[in-house]
């Protein structure tokens, strides 16, 4: 077989054991041709005389990761689409359990989705106790496919079953062989001779014979079995409203438990076939993929440079920003100084830190003996003098351009000529920051988001000056404290804040003519953002909210929405949920209720601004609020791919759904507007700006776009392409 394709290798010892490899690098992935070579292996191993007994395992210490994510797309566009059941009842059921002779398999490192229900289908499974086990096919809109959804719930029992699979959730061999899923541990040096013996044990009837999709002893009885999936069911609608295969994957283990396996199987076969052409599917692999795409940059990344080792990392500001970027580093072992103005400041700040990395050991995500090793990395100063040997300093100071200018100004004085010099300003342009300095080429944008050592996303902000050394430098650290990093160009708000600066906005435009605030937040919510945009700013406080709000008035005058609602709310001494009142009231536990008081405010802000309630406004459609707060945000997402501030359209997806919480099945927020059309959203926004102002006129890009149908993510070249 062509050894560049997946594929397996069959050895038959003197022991007469066959040992079945599965190869396909790095994690051993099952291709099509793969599964079709496994096949092959067994039927040629049941027909060989020489052959007694079957060991299957995978090369380099990783047994399977799994189906192969890249074959997807074939499977979607038809090209490559396999008839229901083929590899669920053909391969894995007929072909590998009902094999004439015993099989078992040897785990070690991954056994995940396709590569567990493998290891299920044979007669025993062996593992290490640091191997990773699961089933995490949810998290890409589908559910297992190859008999998992069967085999599972008769090893572990249905309530286990049921959490691995709607969880997406591995176990590591250890806990695997306390459920039953593993029927020994062994140590990765004795693993595939221990599975031999094991498969000549169970060929001499010294352990049993037993095929996993007929086990019955871990099944809950029928009434009880149907308790469980109605609670599950009712969780899972709960936890994700919009979504349905969690349900789709409840409804195909009920049918195995009612009809029996078999049926099963075939319900689960037809239930795969579909889910995999769905909407969500797609855009969960979109999302997968473009996740795993954002550390490639043209012309960085592809210039053969070296990380350069950071040890040493200094903080400017102790506040909740630059104390959370510190957690951040301490839990990844780098040495942090933390800098701030007096005592009282850098007490409070490194308490911070101390109550950050508490709060993981009480939600038993750090062991006491880590807190500590991660606590004394951190120490605190008023002064420049320790900054002599630093590899790289982050501000984190209240953003204020002068503040700024000086800061790095001193930093230049006091740093290592090698230090990056980094800033996590949100919104300001990074070329005035560094504006006094002659060290522009070491400037560079950490753009962490709050709270810092717990959102994902990192904007990696380039000027043009920026040297690729520090990029490749600074892309080497988000790897290591397990942040998805996102390379931008600077301009005011850079990727994420720029997109979504017209969400707050729509949101007032909408209120003041006359759209209800909390209909806007409960829609919004709806289509599966975390909270509304009114809501949001409730949160961030309304100081913040005008202070970048301003920034964005100042730098792009023409199209931005100027409300005076949240000034009008700040006089009242509302600055959002610190105060306990914004657009909502707040009780004890910050929970949010309506404020009847709010009316007064809107009637205030519409007779300031000049403008009147639109009827149509007041009955708005959810549909319609859902396009008129999202639209401009693609708007704007637009402008910052045809300005080159962001590399690629899934760079925008990845920085909505990790800096913003844009739905992951949605696809992200350019990944969404290509599934409405380019041509529907230009004709919106077109028809908004006749009727509501130059905030909704469409960009050029998408007029361009538009006007040829071309998908608004589609690359530059493609575009081109077509026109």
């Amino acid at each position: 077989m062509d050894s560049r394709k997946g594929h397996t290798v069959m050895n038959v010892g003197a022991d007469g054991v066959a040992i079945i490899t599965i190869i396909n690098p790095p994690v051993n992935s099952l291709s099509f041709d793969v599964l079709k070579s496994l096949k092959e292996s067994f039927d040629q191993a049941v027909q060989r005389d020489d052959v007694k007994a079957i060991v299957v395992t995978g090369a380099k210490g990783k047994f399977s990761g799994g189906f192969d994510i890249s074959a997807f797309g074939g499977v979607q566009e038809a090209k490559e689409r396999p008839k229901p059941g083929w590899i669920s009842i053909e391969i894995i059921t007929d072909t590998i359990e009902a094999a004439k002779k015993p099989s078992v398999a040897a785990i070690d490192g991954l056994a995940l989705g396709g590569g567990l229900e493998v290891a299920m289908a044979c007669n025993a499974r062996l593992s290490t106790a640091t191997a990773q086990l699961g089933l995490p096919e949810l998290q890409l809109g589908i559910i297992p496919g190859f008999g998992g959804t069967q085999r599972l719930p008769r090893l572990v029992g249905l309530t286990k079953a049921l959490e691995m699979m709607l969880t997406s959730k591995s176990v590591k061999g250890k806990e695997a062989f306390n459920l039953g899923l593993v029927d020994g541990l062994v140590s990765p040096d004795e693993l595939v001779n221990t599975a031999r013996q094991w498969a000549l044990d169970i060929l001499n009837r010294q352990r049993p014979w037993i095929a996993s999709l007929y086990k019955t002893a871990k099944l809950e009885p029928l009434g009880e079995a149907k308790e469980i999936l109605k609670f599950a069911r009712a969780q899972a609608q709960k936890q994700a409203p919009n979504l349905k295969h969690p349900l789709v994957c409840i409804d195909v283990i009920e049918a195995g438990i009612v009809s029996g396996p078999r049926a099963g199987l075939w319900k689960e076969a037809e239930a795969f076939d579909g889910l995999v052409q769905s909407d969500t599917c797609k855009s969960l692999v979109h999302v997968f993929f473009a996740q795993r795409g954002t550390t490639k940059v043209p012309g960085v990344t592809d210039c053969g440079l070296v990380p350069r080792q950071v040890k040493k990392v200094a903080i400017l500001g102790g506040g909740l920003m630059g104390s959370g970027i510190a957690t951040a580093l301490v839990l990844s072992n780098y040495s942090v100084i933390l800098k701030e103005v007096n005592q009282k400041f850098l007490d409070a700040g490194i308490n911070r830190i101390k109550a950050n990395l508490q709060s993981r050991v009480k939600k038993g995500k750090l062991t006491q003996e880590r807190f500590e090793k991660s606590f004394s990395l951190v120490k605190g100063s008023l002064d420049y003098e320790s900054f002599r040997d630093v590899d790289m300093v982050i501000e984190a100071v209240i953003e204020n351009v002068s503040l700024k200018q000086q800061i790095f100004a001193d930093l230049e004085k006091y740093c290592p000529p090698h230090c990056i010099l980094g800033s996590n300003t949100s919104t300001i342009d990074l070329n005035l920051i560094g504006e006094k300095t002659k060290s522009q080429d070491r400037i560079i944008g950490a753009h962490f988001f709050s709270p810092a050592h717990v959102m994902p996303l990192l904007e990696i902000v380039r000027t043009k000056q920026t040297s690729p050394q520090v990029i490749v430098d600074l892309l080497d650290i988000s790897k290591k404290i397990k942040k998805t990093p996102v390379v931008v160009g600077n301009c005011t708000g850079f990727a994420v804040n720029r997109m979504f600066f017209p969400y707050t906005q729509a949101a007032l435009l909408l209120v003041e003519r006359g759209a209800d605030v909390y209909q806007i937040d409960k829609a919004v919510t709806k289509f599966g953002m975390p909270m509304g945009p009114l809501r949001l700013a409730d949160l961030v406080g309304f100081g913040v909210a005008v202070a970048t709000g301003s920034q964005f008035v100042q730098n792009f005058p023409e199209r931005t929405y100027k409300s005076m609602l949240i000034p009008l709310l700040q006089e009242d001494k509302r600055a959002g949920e610190a105060t306990r009142k914004g657009f909502y009231l707040y009780d004890d536990r910050r929970k949010a209720s309506p404020d009847p008081e709010l009316k007064k405010f809107i009637e205030k802000a519409r007779s300031i601004s000049g403008v009147s309630v639109d009827p149509k406004l007041v009955k708005l459609q959810e549909k319609d609020i859902i396009e008129m707060i999202f639209f401009p945000v693609v708007n704007e997402a637009c402008r910052v791919l045809d300005e080159g501030i962001a590399v690629k359209a899934a760079d925008l997806d990845i920085s909505a759904l990790m800096g913003m919480g844009f739905p992951a099945y949605r696809g992200g927020i350019i990944f969404w507007a290509d599934s409405l059309g380019s041509k529907y959203i230009y004709s919106r926004l077109e028809k908004w700006s006749e009727l509501y102002g130059p905030f909704f006129k469409p960009c050029a890009y998408m007029a361009a776009r538009a006007a040829k149908g071309i998908p608004l993510g589609a690359p530059v070249e493609q575009a081109k392409s077509r026109m």
